[in-house]
């Protein structure tokens, strides 16, 4: 990350650079999470600033590490985008009852609009539903500022805090004045010593334990609550006696633009709510106005509480982010349908990428897909169009199994989960065993599309590509390994570009019989195959080095054949070659993104 800097020392930073920069400043020790647009660029810039920082198989995991951290009284920071939260609300529902004793910020990218995402929820929902402090920044500034605050509430409670960006402030570029200077190490920045002190009583979540805690936990939020009124950050603008805004996040800056003349409640810490604060400003002005995106949680919450507030209509404004134009409308309670925007171009896998050559096999079959979150989600748009549902990541495993139970043997028969790499190791483990556990009549087919990276969110590292966030060499999966050991006895591995006539074959024959089959369809992205392979010959010449006398004694000219190899991407470098010169023709006449940008 290399800002551009003005003579007065401000930087120009997104949302995420900015995150990623002040969690360096607050001294936080470790940096965990799960790529999801749009949180992605915040681990990426905290590990590129010198942090320690790591991908974890998904959102739970990721949590679960940095709670281990914060009870050792460290800072820690845990990053994914909001539907991320689901898979991690099992930790945050009870890690708030247990508390923390170093800083714990949970950072949730939310997707108004879902310009990268399959749902539109809001995560201010679970704030409430799972009594977590939340704060709310409303531009980069504020993202790197609150971050240390965040810092000081969750390290003062003892609570895991909520740090809730959308997706405009993560990506939208502003000054940001930092704490220390760029590319000088920080000074004091106020994170403790890590250190263990056992707390049986306080960390063990069994029902005697749980109970007091949730008292506990409840004095606390009132204290907060009381915090939060007297000195929280939250910001009253006065202008106009007539209209007032009550706002938050990015709709702070739009309501501005649209009403210059309003008074505005700006709310920095969004939960708990500073209910006095809101009944105040509310009975200051002639008309009180709730503007937010996405749901009305903080107008339904000024509501229960008595206020006389207006909000915008859900029937138009829930959908979507807000704009400067939109604020306009609700304001001026115009209601009226919304001109539709032009349909735009709709993504399509990149030429030359392996994912083409699977569903292309998986079409001239009549296969019925039971698909999942990735790149290759594309191939449900035409001209492939051959996939028949995705819901979340690591569905296609279960939702194929529950196909297969249930349907007539004709059509069972067609039934095949498709999965990426590094969705697979993220959710659908479980389903591979339940697949052998549960086997359907008609036995299953699960197919692992192995491309050796996160392409979807801009080509990061996970378990599965032996290498870490930084690159660094590390452990690699083995999924054949998995499925075998999971009590699959058919596993396949083969190139569906260059292997593409086998590939149909072998996977009609294992349509036809009532047997488990999983194959790993392995060929590198086009994009980074490049840098996989340069990955691949570093890590093979340090093995060969470490092992050169250690298969046999006959020295390192020996022609036995009991040299170390078989390593998972074996031939690996063939297949970059094959699928790059399949994709020198047409790479840059063909998109690819996100599937949820089809509209």
């Amino acid at each position: 990350m290399q800002p551009s800097q003005d003579s007065s020392g401000r930087l120009l930073l997104s949302g995420n650079e900015a995150v990623a920069l002040a969690a360096l400043h607050c001294g936080v020790a470790l940096g965990t999470g799960y790529p999801g647009t749009p949180s992605t660029e915040i681990l990426e810039g905290f590990g590129a600033l010198g942090g320690k920082a790591q991908w974890a198989p998904n959102e739970k995991v990721a949590a679960e590490v940095a709670l281990g951290a914060a009870f050792a009284r460290a800072r820690v920071i845990c990053t994914m985008k909001h539907v991320g939260l689901n898979v991690a609300a099992d930790v945050l529902f009870t890690m708030t009852y247990s508390g923390v004793d170093g800083g714990y910020v949970l950072i949730v990218a939310d997707d108004p609009g879902m310009a990268s995402s399959q749902n539109e929820q809001d995560s201010r929902r679970y704030a409430e539903a799972a009594a977590a402090p939340m704060f709310e920044p409303a531009d980069s500034q504020e993202a790197y500022d609150l971050l240390r605050t965040a810092f000081e509430v969750s390290e003062r409670w003892h609570l895991p805090v909520l740090f809730r960006l959308t997706t405009r402030v993560c990506h939208s570029k502003s000054p940001v004045t930092p704490r220390f200077p760029v590319g000088v190490a920080p000074g004091e920045t106020g994170a403790p010593s890590p250190e263990f002190i056992r707390n049986i009583a306080g960390r063990v979540m069994v029902p005697g334990h749980a109970k007091p805690a949730h008292k506990r936990l409840r004095a606390k939020l009132a204290d907060l609550q009381a915090w939060n009124e007297a000195e929280g950050p939250n910001r009253v603008e006065r202008r106009s006696a007539v209209l007032g805004v009550i706002t938050g996040g990015i709709s702070y800056h739009h309501v501005r633009e649209a009403a210059p003349d309003a008074s505005i409640l700006k709310l920095g810490l969004s939960y708990p709510l500073p209910m006095k604060t809101l009944r105040d400003f509310a009975a200051s002005v002639e008309r009180c106005v709730v503007i937010e995106e996405n749901d009305p949680w903080l107008a339904t919450a000024c509501r229960a509480a008595g206020l006389t507030v207006e909000s915008k209509d859900d029937a138009i404004f829930r959908f979507g982010e807000l704009t400067v134009d939109r604020v306009r409308r609700i304001l001026a309670r115009d209601s009226s349908p919304e001109p539709v925007p032009p349909r735009g171009k709709p993504p399509e896998l990149c030429a030359g990428c392996p994912h083409r050559s699977s569903f292309e096999v998986l079409k001239e079959l009549d296969c019925i897909v039971s698909g999942d979150i990735g790149c290759y989600t594309l191939a449900a748009l035409p001209p492939i169009a051959a996939m028949d549902m995705m819901i979340d990541m690591g569905a296609a495993v279960g939702m194929g199994l529950g196909l297969r139970h249930v349907l007539p043997r004709d059509q069972a028969k067609r039934v095949v989960s498709v999965i990426g790499d590094s969705t697979f190791l993220h959710g659908g483990l479980p389903g591979l065993v339940e697949m052998a556990y549960n086997p359907p009549a008609t036995g299953h087919v699960l197919v692992i599309l192995d491309n050796g990276t996160t392409a979807m969110t801009g080509q990061q590292e996970h378990p599965g590509t032996g290498r870490q966030l930084d690159g660094a060499a590390t452990y690699q999966v083995s999924y054949e390994a998995m499925a075998r050991a999971a009590g699959v006895k058919n596993v396949v591995t083969l190139n569906p570009i260059r292997e593409k006539a086998r590939f149909k074959e072998l996977l009609a024959e294992a349509l036809r019989k009532d047997e488990l089959t999983v194959f790993i369809a392995r060929s590198p992205c086009i994009l980074a195959a490049g840098r996989i392979v340069a990955w691949q010959k570093e890590r093979q010449a340090l093995e060969a080095a470490a092992e050169e006398t250690a298969s046999c004694a006959c020295g390192p000219d020996c022609a036995c054949g009991n040299a170390p190899g078989g390593a998972k991407e074996d031939g690996l470098e063939e297949n970059c070659n094959a699928a790059s010169t399949d994709a020198a023709a047409g790479l840059d006449k063909a998109g690819c993104g996100d599937p949820a940008l089809q509209s």
